[in-house]
């Protein structure tokens, strides 16, 4: 295909659709959900479910997560009487109890009645070890973009003349009291082509923040830049960050007033731990004789290797079915997160006489997830332990590296109801054969005894992509709308995913984007050749990526499927690139402006692909108005091509949301129950 054979595309007649608040768009938008709440909401079951997916989300007996900040645990809470959130906190004694003690630090719904706007919380930064001062980030409806505004624990109120920032995509760290690292938009020519920040500046209270002196500049096609200061005390230092795409990345300690480049291959993932320089590797790595194998964790004493030491020590070494996860660190150890044939391991390790001492946790699921998160890096080597399956409901625990948990089950301290009945449901883990040959397992949860006629209604759920593993962990909602009625919930873990390291991630990227659809197909095979279901009764679901992963199912294999349900999908990877974050995922799926990769990934583009003579499943697409990070635009231009060809499509756009598709708890029942009515309706 030749450059000039772009300029021969035919015209999009859909392209006015991208405009995200035109008031012809938006009326075309309420036209279509007006329609959808016809068809779907009017149905007997769909209040029902709705009432009961909402009252799971309410529920006052789900567990409270926490962060400690301070002497004190603090929680962001919502339910029917506080849709926006509660941000309130307890002591650990009082959180131990089943009705712990809570004082409101700062009421959502009030602040968003007060100020005439729909917050939604997305986080908060604190200044330790001081521990009083925080950065709180709000969203407008959920998109990705936040204010942020200086906030005092003590006080609980929002610091008078404190900082400040008005809605971006900012990157903002604390240096001290006084001062910070910033990376927003300052104005034309200050953010990527990804619309992230490319400019960090340090900024002094007290002081306008367009003076603020620039710490660092990246360049224009970067994916973003940040910056941070390490305030662990007796290694308080500062860190820059180039993110040159989503997978590659440049470091640098900044010292005496100059950057000092961590010399590390660009695609490894680095972070530091007191003296520790750790890596995790995307690739083969060869230092000084020695190739390190991709998907391994890797850790240096960072003054040395800066020195030009190379003394390595291998903390983890994945193989053929083990992988890297995740790691957290307490004060003095490591907690490591595996998969080991898609199923969580645990292990700390600990730097002893010259060595790294590995120790396996225990009280761990077979099927299922757990994760730590280490309760105060800076103080304590406690941690909180997360774990759940999908037929067992969440359990929070206290434990402590080094301390009884390393042989015994951690302290209990919250659980959360059975939200559905899973009385003769069992899980279960089975491979299918993908086209190339590669074994790629999936989960089961459904009825113990299935009638081996294919007539079970089953929904296949994937994702693929950006190196994300999917887990059988407890799936209240789905258990509920779905599990409950003895149907079937399958789990594929599929290529571009992250299950067995960065080589499965790797097999699915740009040209090799149809494995994973390969994959999802051979698992959707594999189900209607054991007769778990049959392709009437076979319905999938997926969201952003995995929406992706839903329009070239409908696009290439329509005969498989009795219903589709596509989340905040891209659909249109012609343009992907162009539409907000798009440009930061050319790593995945390449670069459509370069006609050589626009020939195979014109391959997998769902918008392009449609054919006016095929029959394909009726599919519900939703989106968000506020999705700021996939364009609205691929959702409506989608179901603008399918009417136009006079295909069965719902599609409904929730104005406000993000990418999660929901801002409140309201919001997301009621979406839920849009998709689980659409099933219920297509697959029986």
């Amino acid at each position: 295909m030749s450059a000039s054979a772009f300029a021969n595309e035919p015209a999009d007649p859909h392209l006015w659709l991208e405009d995200v608040t035109g008031e012809k768009q938006l009326e075309w938008v309420r036209s279509r959900n007006a329609a959808c709440v016809a068809a779907l909401a009017g149905a007997d079951r769909f209040k029902t479910l709705e009432t009961r997916i909402r009252g799971i989300l309410d529920s006052k007996e789900r567990i409270p997560m926490v962060t400690k900040i301070g002497d004190r645990f603090y929680n962001v809470w919502r339910d029917a009487a506080h849709p926006k959130g509660l941000w309130r906190r307890t002591t650990l004694d009082e959180y131990r109890k089943p009705e712990p003690a809570w004082e409101t630090v700062l009421d959502l719904d009030a602040l968003s009645v007060q100020e005439g706007e729909n917050w939604v919380w997305h986080g908060a930064s604190v200044l330790e070890p001081q521990d009083r001062l925080c950065l709180v980030s709000l969203s407008r409806g959920g998109a990705d973009a936040d204010v942020v505004r200086e906030f005092d624990l003590e006080k609980k109120a929002f610091v008078a003349d404190g900082f400040t920032l008005p809605e971006a995509k900012s990157r903002v760290a604390w240096r001290s009291a006084d001062s910070l690292f910033v990376a927003t938009d300052f104005g034309p020519g200050s953010l990527t082509a990804s619309g992230y920040p490319r400019t960090i500046r340090e900024w002094t209270r007290g002081t306008p923040l367009p003076t603020a002196p620039l710490v660092y500049e990246g360049q224009p096609d970067d994916m973003s830049v940040t910056a941070w200061r390490d305030l662990t005390p007796d290694f308080e230092r500062d860190f820059v960050v180039r993110q040159k795409t989503f997978y590659t990345s440049e470091m640098f300690l900044r010292r005496d007033g100059r950057l000092v480049k961590i010399e590390k291959p660009d695609d490894a993932s680095a972070a530091v731990h007191r003296e520790w320089l750790l890596l995790e590797l995307r690739s083969p790595w060869t230092v000084a004789g020695t190739t390190y194998p991709a998907g391994g964790l890797l850790a240096a004493n960072l003054e040395d290797f800066l020195s030009g030491d190379r003394t390595i020590h291998v903390l983890f070494e994945p193989t053929p079915r083990t992988s890297l996860i995740s790691f957290a660190t307490t004060r003095n150890h490591l907690i490591v997160t595996t998969l080991d044939n898609v199923r969580n391991r645990l292990f700390t390790l600990t730097f002893r006489d010259g060595a790294w001492q590995r120790q396996p946790l225990q009280g761990l699921p077979e099927y299922g997830t757990a994760s730590c998160i280490p309760v105060d890096d800076l103080e304590t080597d406690a941690f909180f332990l997360i774990t759940a399956s999908s037929l067992q409901p969440s359990t929070l625990s206290l434990g402590n590296v080094g301390g009884a948990a390393q042989t015994s089950a951690p302290e209990r301290l919250k659980q959360t109801p059975a939200f559905f009945d899973a009385a003769g449901l069992r899980v279960s883990q089975h491979e299918a054969v993908s086209k190339d040959g590669t074994r790629v397992p999936y989960f089961q949860i459904g009825p113990d005894n299935l009638p081996a006629d294919g007539s079970t209604p089953t929904l296949l759920y994937g994702y693929g992509g950006f190196e994300i593993p999917l887990l059988p962990g407890y799936e209240p909602i789905a258990g509920a709308a779905w599990l409950e009625r003895k149907h079937v919930y399958v789990i594929a873990n599929i290529r571009g995913g992250g299950e067995f390291g960065p080589e499965w991630h790797q097999a699915a990227l740009k040209a090799k984007r149809p494995r994973a659809y390969e994959d999802f197909i051979a698992v959707a095979e594999d189900l209607i050749t054991r007769k778990v279901t049959s392709p009437k009764h076979l319905g999938i679901k997926g969201g952003s990526n995995g929406g992706l992963l839903m329009g070239n199912m409908l696009s290439m294999r329509p005969d498989l499927f009795g219903g589709i349900v596509c989340q905040v999908p891209l659909l249109d990877m012609r343009r992907y690139h162009r539409l907000l974050a798009g440009a930061s995922w050319m790593g995945e799926y390449g670069n459509p402006d370069n006609p050589e990769e626009w020939e195979f990934i014109r391959g997998f583009s769902p918008y392009h692909n449609l054919d006016r003579e095929r029959t394909y499943p009726p599919i519900l697409i939703t989106t968000s108005t506020r999705d700021d990070r996939v364009h609205p635009g691929h959702a409506r231009k989608m179901t603008a091509r399918l009417e136009e060809l006079a295909k069965r499509v719902l599609y409904y756009e929730n104005i406000e949301g993000g990418h999660g598709g929901a801002a409140d708890n309201r919001q997301r029942a009621f979406m839920d129950a849009l998709g689980y009515t659409f099933l219920d309706r297509e697959l029986q």
